[in-house]
């Protein structure tokens, strides 16, 4: 069982939104470390600071910025501008010095394509960079690994005429990028990954790093499966193209508490082309924003806030990745944690904190990296939703949000999460209410997820989430729930 929360006194509660509202008059050069109230009682104040009416006043400015923009606020579109000088605007009207950091991204596009051998056609989606072909497709025999073959190195091809062959593996546990650059090596002219689960189609990338040599799509496992039982020549057709942009992250730090325990609340600022992303993640923004213009930039802290916003999150977490590698190994080590909002209020509402303490079944879970400290922050998350009355259940750290950059360099995190594509259980629906065997976010991705389709009352109870956590934080990292103290931490540089 997890600890609830100490209920927040009326007394101290009183001090503490006193030294809330005071924060703003602190001296900005303020460099020692303030704790006058236990940190329970200062998340608990700054919780009931950040109202559901300031978050979707936030979220009613995003709507307006699509509308205005073409229903999209995507990374590399004048609605993406427009919500970083929205945000970056609102900071520093509260005083905060703020940083909008440019960065270079490269944004991927591509239609259906297809495999066809024989008389049998299926549907292909395209890796994230992968190479076009040609109009008419790249055609060769078609050779498939065995089923127990990770294709992660030229070797596991072993005697397979791979060289000039459209090859055929299944998705597994090496990178895709690894996989595609084996094949290459052995002479392979495009790559087919079926899928491992059942899924309407299976997302990857190939990074955008990668020096990508051939095409490279996925089909469905069952798509995969049929493909397996047909023999002569495959060919591939796809069209993509891979376009660069300039994008922007919005960073800013409280001019209080110390530097080298930086605590760190974020969330991705982009939607995806399709819309306008109300939820995905203009939920995360404005609740992370409501959290830093309530605490002030110049809170009785005792330890620095630092709030992100990230760019081009949807094509492939791009700006917190190129920010984390911006940092040298001292920077890295200075921040303490890192608290990631990505989607808060779904219309068929799920309550999920990340699995710091790696409890999901690994077939769930993958194999991800969850630095030490990570399980503290997960019971953190837990209790507070507990003691809303919401149970938590786990969702893994699958790579898909901006926590990824910051767990890859050692940094402990977690968060809060409504859920996404996936379809509620008959339990969740028993533990949470709203309907079974349908999705968390059936507007995930879509120009649907609007203003109209935002669940107030999870908005209020995750955004109260990112508040207290924040708060909570802010005046202590020690303790059960704590991370390690700056000597102990392991940090390196991500990508570099």
């Amino acid at each position: 069982m997890v600890k609830k929360s100490r209920p927040l006194r009326a007394g101290v509660a009183a001090v503490a939104a006193i030294a809330l509202a005071a924060a703003g008059c602190a001296s900005s050069d303020s460099a020692q470390p303030l704790k006058r109230i236990s940190a329970p009682d200062f998340a608990a104040a700054l919780r009931g600071r950040v109202s559901i009416d300031a978050m979707m006043a936030h979220l009613t400015k995003l709507q307006d910025i699509a509308n205005a923009n073409g229903n999209t606020r995507a990374a590399g579109t004048p609605g993406y501008d427009a919500s970083v000088d929205y945000v970056a605007g609102k900071l520093r009207d509260k005083g905060f010095d703020v940083q909008t950091l440019q960065f270079e991204a490269h944004v991927f596009h591509a239609e259906t394509g297809s495999v066809s051998v024989g008389d049998r056609t299926v549907e292909a989606k395209a890796l994230e960079f992968s190479l076009a072909t040609p109009p008419v497709g790249v055609t060769g025999p078609l050779v498939t690994a065995p089923d127990d073959n990770p294709a992660c190195n030229a070797s596991d091809y072993g005697s397979l005429p791979v060289n000039g062959a459209v090859v055929l593996v299944d998705r597994g546990t090496c990178p895709f990028a690894q996989k595609e650059a084996a094949a290459v090596q052995r002479g392979a002219v495009a790559m087919i990954i079926g899928d491992n689960v059942v899924e309407e189609h299976m997302g990857g990338t190939l990074g955008e790093d990668t020096d990508v040599k051939i095409p490279v799509v996925s089909v469905t496992k069952p798509d995969g499966a049929a493909l397996r039982l047909t023999s002569g020549p495959a060919t591939v057709k796809l069209s993509a193209e891979t376009k660069t942009i300039q994008a922007r992250n919005v960073v800013a730090q409280t001019k209080t508490g110390l530097t080298n325990d930086v605590v760190m609340a974020g969330a991705h600022l982009d939607s995806v082309p399709e819309g306008p992303g109300i939820n995905d993640n203009g939920s995360g923004v404005a609740a992370v924003l409501e959290t830093a213009l309530q605490l002030g930039s110049s809170p009785e802290v005792h330890n620095a806030v630092r709030f992100g916003f990230w760019g081009a999150e949807e094509i492939g977490l791009v700006g917190s990745r190129k920010y984390v590698q911006s940092l040298d190994v001292n920077a890295l080590k200075d921040i303490a944690l890192y608290l990631n909002f990505d989607m808060l209020a779904s219309p068929n509402p799920g309550y999920f904190t990340y699995d710091g303490d790696q409890s999901m079944p690994l077939d769930k879970r993958g194999n991800p990296v969850v630095p030490e400290g990570s399980a503290g922050i997960e019971r953190s998350l837990s209790a507070y939703l507990t003691s809303v009355g919401k149970t938590p259940q786990d969702t893994s750290f699958d790579g898909r949000s901006d926590y990824d950059g910051f767990t890859l360099a050692g940094i402990p995190s977690g968060g809060l999460f409504s859920g996404a594509e996936n379809k509620k259980s008959p339990e969740e629906a028993k533990l949470w209410g709203g309907a079974a065997d349908q999705p968390f976010d059936p507007n995930y991705h879509k120009s649907t997820d609007t203003l109209d389709h935002i669940d107030r009352t999870e908005l209020g109870i995750n955004g109260g989430g990112v508040a207290y956590a924040t708060g909570l934080y802010a005046q202590d990292i020690t303790g059960r729930n704590g991370v390690p103290v700056r000597e102990d931490r392991t940090r390196h540089e991500l990508g570099k």
